[in-house]
C-alpha cells in the first residue's frame, strides 16, 4: 500500500473516531443489539429500525478503542439504507479486509481497516460493531461477544 494511500486511511479512522457518524440510541429502533470484547473493554449497542428486510435507519452508542468506535460508525454509514443480504456481503468484504489486508481494487472507506490485519487482537475490535449489528437485524436477543466469534 502506498504511503499516500496509507496515511488517507488514517485519516478516514481518525475522522470517524473523533467525529462518529450516527452516535446515539435510536428512539425509533424496532431492533437492539448489544456486544461485547472482553478482551480490550469495548462495549457497543447498535439500533436499527428496519422496514421489511431494509435498514432505514441505524445508530450505535458505546465505549471502546480508537478501532472499534471508527469500525462502528463508519459500519453504519455503509448499512443504512441496504437490505439484510447486502449487510451480510458487506460484512463478508469487511471480515476479508481485516483478516486478509487485501482490499478491493475501488477505493473503499472499509478499505481503511486492511491494516488491522497485522494486529490479530484488533481485528476483534474492528468486527465487534458488526457482530452486533448482524445479530440486531437476525432479531437475536442474546448479547454478542468476540469470544464467541472466530475472527
Amino acid at each position: 500500500m502506498s504511503g499516500d494511500l496509507s496515511e488517507l486511511y488514517q485519516q478516514v479512522i481518525l475522522d470517524h473516531n473523533k467525529r462518529p457518524r450516527n452516535r446515539g440510541k435510536l428512539p425509533t429502533a424496532n431492533r437492539v443489539a448489544h456486544g461485547d470484547n472482553p478482551t480490550c473493554g469495548d462495549q457497543c449497542d447498535v439500533y436499527l429500525r428496519l422496514e421489511g428486510d431494509r435498514i432505514a435507519e441505524i445508530g450505535f452508542d458505546g465505549s471502546g478503542c480508537a478501532i472499534s468506535q471508527a469500525s462502528t460508525s463508519l459500519m453504519t454509514t455503509q448499512l443504512k439504507g441496504k437490505t439484510a443480504a447486502e449487510a451480510e456481503a458487506l460484512f463478508q468484504q469487511f471480515h476479508h479486509i481485516v483478516t486478509t489486508g487485501e482490499a478491493p481494487e475501488e477505493i473503499s472507506d472499509l478499505a481503511a481497516f486492511a491494516g488491522v490485519h497485522a494486529f490479530p487482537a484488533r481485528i476483534k475490535c474492528a468486527t465487534l460493531g458488526w457482530h452486533a449489528a448482524l445479530s440486531a437485524l437476525h432479531g437475536d436477543p442474546a448479547p454478542t461477544t468476540t469470544e464467541s466469534h472466530t475472527d
